[in-house]
């Protein structure tokens, strides 16, 4: 096992897949640039789930990059959320990409299914990731992109905010409906690939 510095354990999944999925994004031309059908998409389900940060992302080995995200003020900029955080950071223009050790999505995408942790606090294993200091991020909920042709998790969509949430059963339902949705536009575009 490991840990950091403060003693917190820090799990982040081993992930063989790394390399076979960021080919198949490349293939997909996906998680390389912003996308607005993606950011749409995030805003839909920030709305659904009444959630104030919410993301379509695509992990490759060795990063994460939010191709969707919606955030409070709606500049799709995902700054605020690191400044919810850490007000004392200058630049508030954070990117879309962050490290794969950090978030939960990883976890989703190697484990393969949907995540519901309603205080990431109650839970030492992920308690001690970087994203609940360095952000803030106290609840999370995510459900896998599978692609059904070749059987990868590309990504998640995932909804995050700074303060617990009861999810419950009906958050769970949502989430799951929700990358099955975006599931089906992917399809469409890996169909259009020879």
């Amino acid at each position: 096992m490991t840990y950091d510095a403060n003693g917190r354990l820090l799990v982040t999944p081993v992930d063989k897949e790394g390399p076979e999925r960021a080919r198949r994004l490349r293939r997909l031309d996906l998680g390389q640039r912003p996308e607005p059908a993606f950011d749409m998409f995030a805003d839909r389900l920030a709305e659904v789930t009444r959630a104030p940060y919410a993301m379509v992302n695509f992990i490759d080995e060795n990063r994460q990059f939010f191709a969707g995200l919606h955030t409070p003020d709606g500049d799709h900029r995902g700054g605020e959320l690191s400044a919810a955080a850490a007000e004392s950071v200058s630049d508030s223009s954070v990117s879309r990409y962050m490290a794969r050790d950090h978030g939960y999505c990883p976890h989703v995408v190697v484990r393969r299914k949907a995540l519901v942790l309603e205080d990431v606090c109650d839970y030492p294993r992920f308690a001690g990731n970087p994203v609940v200091d360095e952000i803030g991020i106290r609840s999370y909920l995510g459900a896998p992109l599978i692609d059904d042709r070749t059987g990868l998790a590309l990504g998640t969509v995932c909804v995050v905010d700074t303060e617990p949430r009861p999810w419950g059963r009906s958050g769970l339902a949502i989430i799951k409906a929700m990358a099955s949705e975006l599931m089906d536009v992917v399809r469409r575009r890996g169909d259009l690939i020879v």
